[in-house]
């Protein structure tokens, strides 16, 4: 069972990522407060959970948080100040637009940077313990999918509704063949290796 929160805070908001690991596409962060006592037997972190659950399961935290926000930060600023700041960048523009403002953050992950002067907590694999980032978690990943889907139809060739920008064999052997797209990060070394230095 996932925790309700790191600090008994009402106002403490989780943040969390998604993807950070593709080879295209912009990284989403999304940042939420839920309410007191908030519980779903589904919440978990979004990649332990079927496609099925994690649609039902951002409906369900759309209409029941407190507030929630999702920011983006796209493949161009990736390439200009690099994922893990454009990772960090991301959750900052989802925290800028909450209609409440956070007392406390939590984050998924060991790196952020400060937030106006809110204290924060980086925990590791924090998606899977915390109720706030798991619900944060599925939020940009459902988010980030979407879009996805949707510039798939620009270029079909690349199985982004399947992949979802990540670098399967597929995706790296259609680059390979057909070179890269206006949506693929130039910073990542997609050589035939496709070795990405994080």
């Amino acid at each position: 069972m996932l925790i309700q929160s790191f600090t008994n805070n009402p106002y403490e908001a989780g943040c969390d990522e998604a993807g950070r690991g593709c080879l295209c596409g912009p990284v989403y962060a999304s940042a939420v407060i839920l309410p007191e006592g908030f519980f779903h037997p589904l919440l978990n972190d979004s990649k332990k959970l079927k496609r099925s659950h994690r649609d039902l399961l951002r409906t369900i935290i759309e209409k029941e948080a407190v507030c929630w926000e999702v920011g983006i930060v796209d493949q161009a600023t990736i390439d200009e100040i690099n994922i893990l700041n454009a990772s960090i960048m991301a959750m900052h523009k989802a925290l800028d637009k909450l209609s409440i403002k956070p007392e406390f953050i939590i984050v998924d992950g060991n790196r952020f940077k400060p937030y106006q002067q809110i204290p924060y907590q980086c925990i590791i694999k924090g998606d899977s313990l915390y109720t706030t980032i798991a619900a944060a978690s599925i939020l940009a990943k459902t988010h980030r999918d979407e879009f996805m889907e949707k510039i798939h139809h620009e270029y079909p060739g690349y199985g982004w509704n399947q992949n979802k920008g990540y670098p399967t064999p597929f995706h790296k052997q259609t680059i390979s063949v057909h070179g890269i797209t206006p949506y693929h990060r130039k910073s990542f070394n997609m050589t035939k290796q496709l070795k990405i230095d994080f």
